[in-house]
């Protein structure tokens, strides 16, 4: 197969390719900016359907894998802002790879989606913008491919490292990790893949044709169990303290407080982000693969000016 990755030059983007080539695909991949293995450039905001059409020429298949800051913190109404950035790219995308015929396609979503199909009850995509949009997303995605499948990958925090592209969060938890600071997290926890294993799934997918929602996770870890992975990574391994639901809950409704003040939104609302910390946001069935691997390579690669010294 031939297949474009846009986002190719990503954390996440960048190991699909290099799965892909290791299966013997060809690939070709799209980003917003210059890097090695970028072999198109383009603004993947604002291409159009006729920007996208001759860069998708003679594809079989298409990943999208350009990624947004769920956290940033953005003047009110911020809907529109995130509709932008992650539902109607897709849409004139796969409007594209539609017309240019291509037969396969895989989206990297989020595991907030996998969360609200089994807790509908929690109002998701009411509380929170970028869950909303998440969900648009692979809606709008699939209805403008039409016949062409398009699988949803829903992931959760993703580990590891692809030249100097690291997960976002990375830097402020190596330097916590790295400090004298006391490590104090809630109770709750959250599945988490590393790169390798989303690129190993996306490829699947793609060679299997499939139109599915697909929650990725190798495993499953409490808060507590991810910190001491991480603190033990950066080689200062100590005791994870659990912060009372109580004490969480007042800082997060502070923070949300503060920033309806400063009339922001963040995509995920922190005046209900206490439900999300809290719960343990769990996927089964998990891959298996051990994150060992991953969270040292992200963490040893993670080290900040002030912690190389």
């Amino acid at each position: 197969m031939r297949i474009l990755v846009v986002g190719g030059s990503g954390l996440v983007g960048a190991h699909v390719a290099e799965v892909l080539r290791e299966r013997g695909h060809e690939v070709s991949t799209v980003a917003r900016s210059a890097n090695p293995g970028v072999d198109h450039l383009l603004d993947v905001g604002t291409a159009t359907v006729e920007q996208w059409r001759p860069l998708l020429a003679g594809h079989d298949g298409v990943v999208f894998a350009a990624r947004t800051d769920e956290q940033q913190a953005l003047r009110k109404p911020i809907y529109p802002v995130f509709r932008d950035d992650l539902v109607e790219p897709v849409v004139r995308l796969f409007t594209a790879a539609r017309l240019e015929g291509l037969t396969r396609g895989v989206v990297m979503g989020s595991y907030y989606t996998y969360w609200d199909r089994l807790h509908p009850q929690l109002r998701l995509p009411e509380r929170h913008t970028y869950i909303r949009c998440r969900i648009e997303q692979a809606k709008e995605a699939r209805t403008a491919a039409g016949e062409l499948p398009v699988a949803v990958l829903e992931l959760p925090f993703v580990f590891g490292r692809a030249g100097d592209r690291l997960p976002n969060w990375a830097g402020p938890l190596d330097k916590w990790a790295r400090s004298k600071s006391p490590l104090v997290v809630p109770v709750g926890g959250s599945a988490a893949a590393s790169a390798r294993s989303v690129a190993i799934v996306a490829v699947d997918a793609l060679e299997q044709g499939s139109g599915e929602d697909i929650p990725v996770a190798d495993e499953n870890l409490t808060w507590d169990a991810m910190m001491a992975r991480v603190a033990a990574a950066v080689g200062r391994p100590r005791r994870v303290r659990r912060l009372p639901a109580a004490a969480l809950r007042a800082s997060v409704r502070l923070g949300g407080a503060l920033q309806a003040l400063g009339r922001k939104e963040s995509g995920i609302n922190p005046s209900h982000i206490a439900d999300l910390l809290l719960a343990e946001m769990f996927i089964s069935p998990t891959t298996g693969r051990s994150l060992d691997p991953s969270v040292g390579e992200t963490f040893h690669q993670a080290m900040t000016p002030a912690s190389s010294k």
